[in-house]
Formats: C-alpha cells, sequence, structure tokens
C-alpha cells in the first residue's frame, strides 16, 4: 500500500514537468513550422510554463518583429534557466534591432560563453560593434565567425565591406572574392559581392575582370540596370563602343516602360576619366527632341577633390539651329552662373571621341 501511495505521490510531483515538457515539444513543432501566431497565443497562459517554452514564445514574437514582448518572455526564459545560449543570442539580436548594442554585446557574450564554436554569434556580436562604428572589434569578430565550421554567409560579406569602408581597395577586393567562394549563389549577398567585386576591379583598370562580373550579374538579375551602365563605361574606356551599343538599347527600352528608378530615371553615366587632379563623369539623358524645348543631351561633370562639381560641359539640344537646318546640338558649358556657348555644333552621329576632345578643350580653357 506504502508503495502504491508513493507512486501517486511521485506521479502528482511530476505531472507539471511532463506538462511544460510536451508544451515545450508542442511549440517547438510549431516554431519548426513558423507557426509564431499560434505559439503567441500561448503567451497569456504563460505564468508557469518551463524556460524552453517561455524561449519559443520569445522567440515567435522575435520573429514577428515585436521586441519588446520578445524581451519580457526571453528574459523569462532566462532568469529560470541561464545555459541556453539561444535565449541570450535571441535577446542580443532584439536588442541589436531596437539600437541598444552596449546592451547587446553583453548578451552575445553571453551566449559565445556558452557555445564557442557557433558563427552566428560572433557575426552577431561583429554587428553590435559595426553599428557603434568599432571596426577593429566588429573585424575581429567577423573573422572570428568564418573560423567556426558551418559559417554563415554575413561574416564573410561584412568583413570585405569593412575594407571597403576604409577605402582598403586591395584588402576589399581580396575579401570579397573570398565571400564570392563561400556564400550562396542564390542570396542578395552574392549578389553584392559581385556587383563590388565588378566596381573594385573597375577602379585598379582590371577591365576584363570587371566586364565578367558584370556580365555574370545580368544574368543572374537581368534587371540590374546599374550593371548595365557599368557595362557601358567599360566598353567606352576600351574605346569598345560598338559592344556598348545593345547595352544602351536596353537602357533606353527600360526607360520607356518606367523600369528605372531613382538616378537612372533620367539619365545614365557612360564614361568616367581623370583629367589632372579631377574626375570627369559623363552622363547620357534619354530627353529627345520631340518635346520641342532647349535640353541637355550629354553632360560632362568635372568633380575635383572634394566631390563637388566646379564645371559643366554639355551638349544642348537647339530647336533654332534645327529649324534653320543647322545642327541639333550646340556644346555649351556652365562655370557658377555664368552660361558659354562654344559655337560648336554636332549631331546625333557625332563620334564620341570627336565629343569628348571638344568637350576637353572647353574644360581647359575654362577650369584652372
Amino acid at each position: 500500500m506504502k508503495k502504491v501511495l508513493v507512486s501517486i505521490i511521485l506521479m502528482i510531483i511530476n505531472l507539471p514537468l511532463f506538462a511544460q515538457d510536451n508544451m515545450a515539444e508542442e511549440l517547438k513543432l510549431l516554431s519548426d513550422n513558423n507557426k509564431y501566431d499560434q505559439i503567441i497565443e500561448h503567451a497569456s497562459k504563460s505564468k508557469d510554463y518551463s524556460a524552453k517554452s517561455l524561449y519559443y514564445i520569445g522567440l515567435a514574437y522575435y520573429m514577428k518583429g515585436d521586441d519588446n514582448n520578445c524581451m519580457q518572455f526571453i528574459n523569462s526564459s532566462i532568469q529560470k534557466d541561464p545555459t541556453n545560449a539561444a535565449s541570450h543570442y535571441i535577446k542580443a539580436s532584439a536588442l541589436n534591432y531596437m539600437e541598444r548594442y552596449d546592451e547587446a554585446i553583453k548578451s552575445f557574450q553571453a551566449a559565445i560563453a556558452l557555445k564557442p564554436d557557433d558563427s552566428v554569434f560572433y557575426s552577431g556580436l561583429g554587428d553590435s560593434y559595426y553599428n557603434l562604428k568599432k571596426d577593429k572589434l566588429a573585424l575581429e569578430n567577423y573573422i572570428k565567425a568564418t573560423e567556426q565550421k558551418n559559417c554563415i554567409d554575413r561574416p564573410y560579406s561584412m568583413i570585405a565591406q569593412i575594407y571597403s569602408d576604409q577605402k582598403e581597395n586591395e584588402k576589399a577586393l581580396d575579401a570579397f572574392y573570398v565571400a564570392k567562394s563561400k556564400i550562396a549563389k542564390d542570396s542578395d549577398s552574392y549578389i553584392n559581392t559581385v556587383y563590388n567585386i565588378g566596381l573594385l576591379e573597375s577602379l585598379k583598370g582590371n577591365y576584363g575582370k570587371a566586364e565578367f562580373s558584370f556580365i555574370e550579374l545580368i544574368q543572374l538579375v537581368p534587371n540590374d540596370y546599374h550593371s548595365y551602365a557599368k557595362l557601358i563605361q567599360i566598353y567606352y574606356n576600351n574605346k569598345q563602343y560598338g559592344k556598348a551599343t545593345p547595352y544602351r538599347n536596353k537602357l533606353y527600352e527600360a526607360h520607356k516602360k518606367g523600369l528605372l528608378k531613382d538616378n537612372m530615371e533620367d539619365m545614365f553615366c557612360f564614361d568616367r576619366f581623370k583629367w589632372k587632379d579631377y574626375l570627369i563623369q559623363v552622363f547620357e539623358r534619354y530627353e529627345d527632341e520631340n518635346k520641342g524645348k532647349i535640353y541637355n543631351k550629354h553632360l560632362f561633370y568635372v568633380i575635383d577633390k572634394n566631390n563637388e562639381v566646379v564645371f559643366t560641359a554639355q551638349t544642348e539640344f537647339s530647336p533654332v539651329s534645327v529649324e534653320l537646318g543647322g545642327a541639333k546640338y550646340m556644346l555649351c558649358a556652365n562655370i557658377g552662373s555664368t552660361h558659354i556657348n562654344s559655337g560648336l555644333g554636332f549631331n546625333d552621329d557625332v563620334p564620341y571621341d570627336i565629343l569628348k576632345a571638344e568637350a576637353l578643350k572647353l574644360i581647359q580653357k575654362n577650369v584652372k
């Protein structure tokens, strides 16, 4: 009889534990299937839930973007069981989203102390330092993340980004190539990596490698119109004007369909080169003469070391000249509030080398 009573008492004592374990398993299954709303329905009944159950409720709120409720349940989970590294990680991640980076650092460090071989923890810690503009510490943790097994994509990209931010282009380029070899090809990170490789190879004058990158990018993302413009710049630098034509046509087609946004909506950069201590960027506008008014078609922006435009040479459509049987465009310029007309006229079929040479003469004459 005593044995039976002891068994019943033990059963009663253990009922809450079994209920908690079952609840945690139920919530885990819901979490694995992304059914976060169903998990959150349990929040009002969670007073006596286990640390693991509270964790899954906090995680559900985190995935729904409700950081305040996430913090409430994750803190309760940590209070009941401070040895779960995942709880500290979710708390740290929520703090990052709340821009409470100093607090996030402590929670990431707590997670790492419990599980020092997880790349995600080091990457999150790197993000905290990066947002605090502590690049050295951010870099250390991103590198540490890459040293763990099954490293996620982000640290590889961020290592390259930090070097790029610091204008260490050689290190950045090397890091982007490493990132390209490590991260998934179907990710946004891969697209960003290939684009940056193209940019940095262009800056080095390695136009063949840059061309390869931008062509790969267009194959992956056919509507990446910035890459079309970059390819046009490469071909103009190499005087391969014919190779640029299909990409220019694609941009005009996209413009007609209203597909171009932001800085490409009105014009695109098709050439860029150094002259003395200046950078000259050359743009072409989609504007045409059907509107019957004066407009600029090609613009040569002269940019100084402070990234200020100090002079602009442009071809201006002249309705009067056209009406009189003259050239379609006049080569003009602006410096400050002064407008200059060179007296030279051109039509659409003018070779670019001639237009560029005359624009440079105008620039040399007016920019000291």
